[in-house]
């Protein structure tokens, strides 16, 4: 599957924003306990989304998602070159090492908004995890690990849409149904010292399916 990958890999953003992130803050249970630093296997890895990816099966995850089409390698990399000038797509996977493959992603958008003082808000997009790997948890590690992430970036709130059938797992994570609007549903946070308060200040840009 990763056969030959160019010697250094651009990440889509700084890999350190995940290993810092605090789990306990998360109303999600794992069990055993996970976490994006610790996954539960050696050969497991949660990073973000790098430039050799087109080559470990990335299009191919998304594929068990929805249509994604006939994606050129040049037409990958222009796109992964755009989300990582604007700073705010935070494309995270989960990686088998063992297979140098990508076996679940999830998507964090982050908008910016004039509302609530200049705040920005998080969209959910594009979870997705290998059939093959149904039940180690990875549908849950993946949203709780970019939803953390959100908060840790200074988001308002969190939102997605999803199908009835995954509302109950999204409540279960903590996400709530927004009243009159069918399945859309949000996790609102706390505002706190957090990376996006500090880069508004100083008006910086940011740096750069059936869940089990």
């Amino acid at each position: 599957m990763g056969a030959s990958h160019p010697e250094q890999e651009l990440s889509l953003y700084d890999r350190s924003l995940l290993l810092d992130l605090d789990f306990s803050r998360s109303p999600a249970k794992f069990s055993p306990p996970i976490s994006a630093a610790n996954p539960g296997e050696p050969w497991m890895k949660v990073r973000p989304l790098q430039t050799g990816d087109f080559h470990r099966g990335f299009l191919q995850i998304l594929s068990q998602l929805t249509s994604v089409g006939d994606v050129s390698l040049a037409q990958f990399l222009n796109r992964f070159a755009q989300m990582r000038a604007s700073g705010d797509y935070y494309v995270t996977v989960i990686v088998d090492s063992r297979y140098d493959k990508i076996i679940g992603s999830a998507t964090l958008v982050l908008e910016h908004k004039f509302i609530h003082g200049c705040s920005v808000r998080g969209r959910l997009e594009d979870v997705v995890v290998d059939d093959t790997y149904r039940g180690k948890q990875l549908g849950k590690l993946i949203v709780v690990t970019v939803s953390l992430l959100a908060q840790r970036l200074g988001c308002y709130k969190m939102s997605l849409d999803c199908k009835d059938k995954l509302i109950p797992f999204y409540k279960s994570i903590g996400y709530v149904l927004e009243p009159g609007n069918a399945n859309t549903m949000n996790i609102r946070y706390e505002q706190s010292n957090s990376l996006a308060a500090n880069r508004t200040a100083a008006n910086e840009p940011p740096e750069i399916n059936d869940p089990s």
